[in-house]
């Protein structure tokens, strides 16, 4: 366990970086402080003007220092289909967005990540490519149960599944029968499972109504992914972890209208948690203009009222934290010229903007920066498990830091992102929150638009120091 952050444990010997500000961000609050950094890891937390003589410091003056970002919902595609996004380019955007700990999910690859063999596959193709820290999730398809030990003994951090088609053939979507088999191993194991929470009988009564419909018209995908699709899948999850033990975390949530039988959930002591995206807390149905594909996702965005009911949830804790779901493409996937929503692949590539993203949309609505740190670090930490080494500024912790100007306003430019395809639905949308600095283990990976010399990122394994 790591020692509490007001001990001063290291200050018997010289830290190799002190990073102090007046804004730094502890479990306890926002203050001005001192962070002790010795091997990469916190060794104290001390008062600003603690200094040894001597020391290396970077000063943050008045940005604030927060954890590194944990973002566990990242599709990566490599291998197989590292011409969509790889190792190498995500790591570096992530590193960019102040994000320093990445949990890929098992899909979109090939081999997908559903067998310790395609497991193997997956950490030698990330190989000297990461920027930053990555670990994975494990794959949950119709028949890979004898699978899921050896994954999770290899180092997964949990599993994901889909309850209704992924989008691709690698990847099956899993019914009740299914889980039922599967969620037994995964409650012996304390392996939670992550699901993308959709019934099909929902959605192929929606689409039989809109045979005829203008498929460039938002409002007909709007109305194909219905909120009754996302309800009743989570009604079922709910049911099966309060019969079978077993955990379940909610991915991408979009409905809020599941609030209630979550909340409900949670108050009967049941094992679920559930996150929601930026991209489901900064656009709304309104305001998404016909043809414009490059916002398809699946949950779809939903109404105004919809998105100011998640920004509650995420106020009074039904939602426990924010991942991206960055699921980029080539653009010729994203069917930009002829607009068609049905066509076009589902998914929002802004892997670096999910600070500013919720950020801008956070300070409008009241909220500060702890709460900020609560939902981008320490909450998905916790969900992977990595909450005793990631997502807090705590001694025993790794040095991972992100120093930002919460002031500072942008325009954002596709062509200076780092992912492999410029497309993202925030082009030209002004922001606030500028990323200035990163550190991952106490090494500066990214400063003002410059990168380390080489990447420094490491695999995580479940279980490994």
């Amino acid at each position: 366990m790591p020692i509490p952050s007001s001990s001063p444990v290291g200050l018997t010997e010289t830290p190799d970086l002190i990073v102090r500000g007046r804004r730094v961000v502890t479990p306890e609050h926002e203050r001005a402080a001192a962070i002790h950094v010795r091997g990469g890891v916190i060794s104290a937390i001390t008062g600003f003007d603690d200094l040894p003589k001597g020391a290396v410091v970077h000063e943050s003056h008045d940005l604030v220092v927060m954890p590194g970002i944990v973002d566990t919902h990242v599709h990566i595609n490599e291998p197989g289909r590292t011409e969509w996004e790889g190792f190498s380019t995500a790591t570096r955007a992530a590193a960019a967005g102040g994000i320093t700990t990445l949990i890929e999910m098992p899909l979109n690859s090939i081999p997908a990540t559903t067998t310790a063999a395609a497991f193997r596959e997956k950490l030698a193709a990330a190989a000297g490519k990461l920027w930053v820290d990555v670990g994975f999730w494990g794959g949950v398809v119709p028949g890979n149960g004898a699978e899921l030990r050896p994954l999770w003994e290899s180092g997964v951090f949990g599993f994901k599944c889909f309850l209704v088609p992924s989008g691709v053939e690698e990847f099956a979507c899993v019914t009740e029968s299914d889980l039922r088999g599967a969620l037994p191993e995964l409650s012996m194991l304390k392996a939670p499972l992550l699901v993308h929470s959709e019934l099909p009988g929902p959605i192929a009564q929606a689409e039989k109504k809109l045979s005829k419909a203008d498929p460039r018209q938002y409002a007909t995908w709007l109305a194909s992914r219905p909120r009754t699709a996302e309800n009743e899948a989570i009604e079922l999850l709910v049911k099966l972890a309060r019969e079978l033990c077993a955990r379940i975390h909610i991915v991408h949530l979009s409905s809020s209208d599941a609030l209630a039988t979550l909340q409900k959930a949670k108050s009967d002591g049941q094992p679920v948690t559930v996150e929601t995206c930026p991209h489901y807390l900064a656009f709304d149905a309104e305001d998404v203009g016909d043809g414009r594909t490059e916002l398809k996702c699946a949950p779809p965005i939903r109404e105004k009222e919809n998105r100011d009911t998640l920004w509650a949830a995420l106020g009074d804790g039904t939602i426990d934290l924010i991942a991206t779901d960055h699921s980029p493409c080539p653009p010729v996937m994203k069917s930009l010229e002829t607009g068609d929503f049905f066509r076009a692949w589902g998914g929002i590539a802004a892997l670096e903007l999910s600070l500013p993203a919720v950020w801008t949309e956070a300070s409008s609505r009241g909220y500060a920066v702890p709460r900020l740190a609560e939902w981008l670090c320490s909450g998905p930490a916790r969900l992977a498990g990595l909450h005793n080494r990631k997502g807090t500024i705590t001694v025993g912790c790794d040095a991972d830091f992100v120093i930002w100007n919460p002031n500072a306003e942008f325009s954002v430019d596709p062509a200076k992102m780092h992912q492999r395809h410029k497309i993202t639905p925030y082009a030209g949308r002004k922001l606030s929150g500028q990323v200035e600095t990163t550190f991952l283990r106490g090494r500066k990976i990214f400063d003002r638009g410059e990168f380390s010399p080489s990447p420094l990122g490491q695999t995580l394994r479940r279980g490994s120091a």
